[in-house]
């Protein structure tokens, strides 16, 4: 099941639709990543809850406690992938019903607060709108998902990335990438939103394929704030 929607979704998914010929390197350190990566392309899944929902449940909290959440709520209100894969335990996460018939009880036990949760029901139940942003432009696409209390610019544009392979959607408002961004371009790890969107003006249209291509680079300043601490509500 599902097969042929796959295979024609196929070369999106691997990067046919984007064009990284579109970004013009105007940094030393931008060109030098783009030479050692060559092929980079940003793929496009087409599919906006997929990307939606994993990145509300990585609001405010550390990647490892999102993961988590994650997999505990897919193997246990997904189903299990199609395809010979029994013995790899895979699972399909749940369709917009599903997320909705979760009790309130099993997102505290995925350790996933309120404000989340609340968000995530939300956005199901406007499923099919929020799906039609995978064939929007940029601007009009990020509209549609701040509509829905709880996502702003942060979460729509992680989403974007993936569901659209979005070269401009530049992630703002997260804790550490305007420091790489600013080390990275202007040797400034203290820079915020602000002057990360400055330093990234020259690549407008391509602003998420410059800080891939950061990223890629390996010029990442250490980390001189304490570490965020995982929470538990699951225990409350």
């Amino acid at each position: 099941p599902g097969a042929d929607w796959l295979l024609e979704g196929l070369p999106a998914l691997l990067g046919a639709e984007d064009d990284p010929e579109a970004f013009v390197p105007r940094h030393r350190l931008l060109a030098l990543t783009r030479h050692r990566r060559p092929g980079l392309r940003l793929l496009r899944t087409g599919l906006v809850l997929e990307s939606l929902i994993p990145s509300v449940l990585e609001q405010k909290v550390t990647t490892d406690e999102a993961y988590r959440a994650w997999r505990h709520l897919v193997r246990r209100f997904g189903t299990p992938a199609p395809g010979p894969t029994a013995d790899l335990g895979l699972h399909v996460m749940p369709d917009p019903r599903g997320w909705a018939m979760i009790p309130s009880w099993e997102w505290h036990k995925a350790n996933v607060d309120a404000k989340r949760s609340s968000t995530i029901l939300r956005a199901v139940r406007v499923a099919r709108r929020l799906e039609e942003a995978a064939t929007m432009p940029l601007p009009e696409a990020q509209t549609r998902l701040q509509l829905i209390p709880g996502i702003g610019p942060w979460t729509s544009a992680e989403t974007l990335q993936r569901s659209n392979g979005a070269p401009d959607a530049v992630t703002v408002g997260d804790l550490h990438l305007p420091g790489i961004v600013g080390h990275a371009l202007a040797d400034n790890r203290d820079a915020d939103d602000e002057e990360m969107l400055r330093l990234l003006t020259p690549y407008e249209g391509q602003r998420h394929r410059a800080t891939r291509l950061i990223l890629l680079s390996g010029r990442v300043p250490a980390r001189r704030a304490p570490r965020m601490q995982p929470g538990n509500i699951a225990n409350l």
